[in-house]
Order: C-alpha cells, then sequence, then structure tokens
C-alpha cells in the first residue's frame, strides 16, 4: 500500500510542477504591459464657465456643504438622465462601469461619449475587463479619437478566449471593479447599481434587471471625482492601447453599428424619455432633496489585493452608519450573509432590532451558485426572527417613486443593493452583501442621510415586497415553508421552495456544500 501512496504522490507531484511551468511560461508569453509610461491624470473641477457648473454652483450656494439627490425612478430615467448628461456635456465626463454591453444603451451612450470628444469634450472611461464582451473593436476605434482615453481594470492580457488568462493569473483576474460612476463637467454625478446594457434600463424584450441610482450635486460630487482618480491612476487599470490592439478599430463600422441600433423601437423610445432629472437640471428645475451624503468606497489597492482591512469599504460601511436602533431594511440581489453577517443580523434582531431583507427567490435569481450560498443561512436568518423576502416574477413595472420600494414585472431580477437604517439613512451604491463584495470586488456607494428615501423604502417592505414575493417561514413544526399572499383567493402555502424541481434542490445542495463561499 505504501508504494502505491508514493506512487499517487509522485505523479500528483509531476502534474504540480507541470502546471506551474505552465503558468509561468504562459506569463511569460503573455505578459502584463509596464504602466512606468502610463500618464496620471486627474479630474477637471466644476466651473462657472459650464452651464452644469453655473446651475449647480447656484443651487449649492442656498445649500452650503450639502448634497442636492434625486433618486432615479426606472430605468429609462437612468438611461435617460446618462444621456442627457453626456449631451450636455462642456468640459469633461468621468466614467467607471463593471459592464458595458454591445446593445442598443451600450452603443447609443458609447456614440454619445464620441460626440462629447468630438465637441472638445475630455472623456476617460474606465471599465472592468471581465464585462466588456466583444467591444475591443470599438474599443480600440475610441480610443484613437481625439480627447477620449480608455482603460481597463485588471485585465487579460489574453484577448480571445479572454477567461483563458484565469489559467495563469486568477488571483489577480479573479478581483474585479464592480464600481458605477458617471461624472459631467465636474458638477453632476450618478452612482448606484446599473451597469450600461438593455436589461438595467428596461430597454427590449431581454430581463428586466430592477436596480436603484441616485444622481446628484453639490458637496459629494468632488469627493467622487477624486475616488474616480483614484481608480484611474491605480496599479490596475492599464491604457485599452496597451491591451487591445489598436488595429482592430474601425471608426466606420462603429458608426454604422450605431446607425443601425439607432433605427430600433426602443432607441427611438428613449428619445422621448430624456426629460429625466438630468435635463429638468439644465432647465433648472430641480426636484433635488438636500441632505449631508458621504461617499464610501474600496480602496483600488483592493484590486491587487493589497488593502488593508481599514481600507475595505465593508470596514468603512461599518465604521460610518453607527448603531441601528430601530429596523434595518436591506435589498441586495445576491445575498450571502457568510457567518459573520448572520451573526451580526441576529445579534441586531435579538437586540429588538426590526431586521428585514428582500433577495431573489430562485426562479428570479441570474447567480444560481449565489442563491445556493444563501439557502445555507435561511433557517438561522428565520430562527433568529429575521423577516426575509424573495421576489418573484410579478406584474406591473416600477413607476416613480415606486422604484424605491422595489416591486417588479414579469421577467424581473432584483439587483439592487441599497438599505435603510432607522427610517433616518439609506445606502445606495454596487455593494451586494456577499463574500465577494466584501473581499473581492473593488465597490462604491453614498450613506445619504434622508429620512424621505429611507422611509419610502420602509413602506415597501410594509406594502409592496410583501405582494412581490415569497416569505420563507418556520411553520409550528419548526419546517419551512413559503408564503405567497393572494388577496383575491387567500395565501398560498408551498412546502418547498417555489418553482424549484428536485433537480434544482440537489443542485443547491451540492453547490452549498462546496468551499466556494468566498468566490460568491
Amino acid at each position: 500500500m505504501s508504494k502505491v501512496l508514493l506512487s499517487i504522490f509522485k505523479v500528483l507531484g509531476a502534474a504540480l510542477l507541470v502546471c506551474v511551468a505552465a503558468i509561468v511560461i504562459a506569463r511569460a508569453v503573455f505578459p502584463l504591459p509596464s504602466l512606468s509610461d502610463r500618464i496620471a491624470s486627474n479630474a477637471l473641477p466644476s466651473s462657472n464657465d459650464t452651464t452644469l457648473g453655473r446651475i449647480t454652483s447656484r443651487l449649492s450656494s442656498a445649500h452650503p456643504g450639502m448634497s442636492g439627490v434625486l433618486a432615479l425612478s426606472g430605468g429609462r430615467d437612468a438611461i435617460g438622465s446618462r444621456l442627457s448628461l453626456a449631451n450636455a456635456a462642456e468640459r469633461s465626463i468621468d466614467a467607471q462601469y463593471y459592464i458595458w454591453h454591445d446593445d442598443t444603451t451600450g452603443r447609443l451612450l458609447l456614440k454619445a461619449l464620441y460626440d462629447a470628444a468630438a465637441r472638445g469634450v475630455r472623456v476617460r472611461l474606465l471599465l472592468d475587463d471581465n464585462g466588456i464582451g466583444g467591444l475591443d473593436p470599438t474599443i480600440a476605434t475610441l480610443e484613437s479619437q481625439p480627447n477620449i482615453e480608455i482603460r481597463l481594470f485588471n485585465p487579460s492580457t489574453v484577448r480571445s478566449p479572454k477567461l483563458a488568462g484565469y489559467a495563469f493569473d486568477f488571483f489577480r483576474m479573479n478581483r474585479r471593479m464592480h464600481n458605477k460612476t458617471f461624472i459631467v463637467d465636474g458638477a453632476v454625478a450618478i452612482i448606484g447599481g446599473r451597469n450600461i446594457g438593455d436589461e438595467y434600463f428596461d430597454i427590449g424584450e431581454r430581463t428586466y434587471f430592477i436596480d436603484l441610482d441616485v444622481l446628484a450635486v453639490g458637496d459629494t460630487v468632488p469627493e467622487t471625482s477624486r475616488d474616480f482618480d483614484r481608480y484611474w491612476n491605480s496599479g490596475s487599470a492599464y491604457p485599452s492601447n496597451m491591451i487591445i490592439d489598436p488595429s482592430v478599430g474601425n471608426l466606420r463600422s462603429f458608426l454604422d453599428q450605431v446607425d443601425e441600433v439607432a433605427t430600433k423601437p426602443e432607441a427611438k423610445l428613449l428619445a422621448d424619455v430624456l426629460a429625466t432629472g438630468a435635463s429638468r437640471l439644465i432647465k433648472s428645475e430641480p426636484p433635488f432633496e438636500w441632505v449631508s451624503v458621504k461617499l464610501i468606497s474600496d480602496d483600488p489597492a483592493k484590486g491587487l489585493g493589497k488593502a488593508s482591512q481599514s481600507e475595505l469599504m465593508i470596514s468603512r460601511l461599518a465604521s460610518h452608519l453607527g448603531n441601528v436602533h430601530k429596523s434595518l431594511d436591506l435589498i441586495s440581489a445576491y445575498f450571502v450573509p457568510s457567518v459573520e453577517g448572520t451573526e451580526y443580523f441576529t445579534n441586531l434582531a435579538q437586540g429588538g432590532v426590526q431586521v428585514r431583507v428582500l433577495t431573489n427567490a430562485m426562479t428570479s435569481t441570474d447567480v444560481v451558485m449565489v442563491h445556493a450560498g444563501y439557502s445555507k443561512y435561511r433557517r438561522e436568518l428565520l430562527e433568529a426572527g429575521i423577516d426575509l423576502y424573495e421576489l418573484k416574477p410579478v406584474i406591473g413595472l416600477p413607476q416613480g417613486r415606486r422604484e424605491l420600494s422595489v416591486t417588479g414585472s414579469s421577467g424581473t431580477s432584483l439587483h439592487a443593493k441599497t438599505f435603510a437604517i432607522d427610517n433616518k439613512r439609506v445606502f445606495i451604491g454596487s455593494f451586494n452583501f456577499d463574500p465577494r463584495s466584501a473581499l473581492l470586488n473593488c465597490e462604491i456607494g453614498y450613506i445619504i442621510e434622508s429620512p424621505t428615501m429611507a422611509q419610502t423604502i420602509s413602506a415597501g417592505f410594509d406594502a409592496g415586497i410583501p405582494n412581490a414575493s415569497y416569505q420563507p417561514v418556520l411553520g409550528a413544526d419548526g419546517k419551512m415553508i413559503w408564503i405567497e399572499p393572494d388577496h383575491e383567493t387567500g395565501d398560498v402555502t408551498y412546502t418547498s421552495e417555489p418553482g424549484v424541481t428536485i433537480v434544482d434542490r440537489i443542485a443547491i445542495s451540492i453547490l452549498g456544500w462546496l468551499p466556494i463561499e468566498w468566490l460568491l
């Protein structure tokens, strides 16, 4: 037996040596370029020489030290605000995104950036390399234009198939930039959970992701610009022409693609929704709420695995939020509380705090592994007295202020990341309550001292959210059941997770056993 074991160890050792050698060779063949010649740049401050600068300066003078905020109510309002701001830009646009799709909204917004640059606006676009599939020719095209500079965060040096880069540089490439910011003329910022793609803005026939952004002016915008600069000049941000072959660019092809999508009905629809918060701002009709806003983000060194615990967003959130006294209403598309998070929520509930959580049901999530990670903690959370709601597909698109209460439409999936504390303050941003957001991905968000927004979110848990969700509870016998409210025929009770087959349950159980929670 010892000879057999020795043979096995020899084989494993040889395989390990081969893998190490392959990684060393691959890194030599596909090296990351040096950043020694990269030129640092910084945000251009707001100026009264621009229309947006003059408007926001006048507004801010009446509210010194405060920020004006507007929740973008619905996906079409959110994309309309970005387009109208890009069209109004006179000096600079700084944009930072995790995913940018090559679809209708993606192409139209890229064309808006191209048009702004042609007017002399300086455009800086920082994209996570994981979420820009198929855009290499477009990026090469735009990078070659005057006034446009594009950088890629933790890029793969293998462009096709891009995922091959994970084989020899996994620990770097597994760290992504999940931030989403859009800053124009140093005067207006949009921040939140939406990526750039049709499904985030309710455009087309794809699944609609329910999400939430906030448009901000005033005191928090310079702070947001400084945070963008930290990422733009970080050790993870590579000029795109160092990574993507410039020869793949083709301006005529890019413009033809834009012309093609511009003829689509959904593109024409967007022309009718530009009367948004941004265009109202330009017309000096601001519906802002003036409050205290604090930006919280990860140090970009997290993208290289070099951020200290105190530099992580999860630590900064804890220090800036303060104590929770009465209520915590949390909305998280990808909710994996982990042992530490479960203990935190349990302690809150046992201390008399009402804790309510909305996440995706199995039938709504787009990441089954995350649902498996959440399912492991569901019983323990319920036993602690925490109210759980799992969003199901329902009828009726969110409109106006209902976006904050997060009810959805048929074919929807929750993508929002927000919470309200004590009906006094809210968080809106990119941070999911899962290990990936806490430990791996870079994240950003605003803590907004707004009783109005906080109470709107909490009111959603009182009314709309229960009606749009399955609610898991523990029955009298201790077994878990799911309740689906139905005011016409009476509530429906399920003794197993709704819409989940036996095969699904087996898969969820197996995924829950695997030691992959740190990746979720």
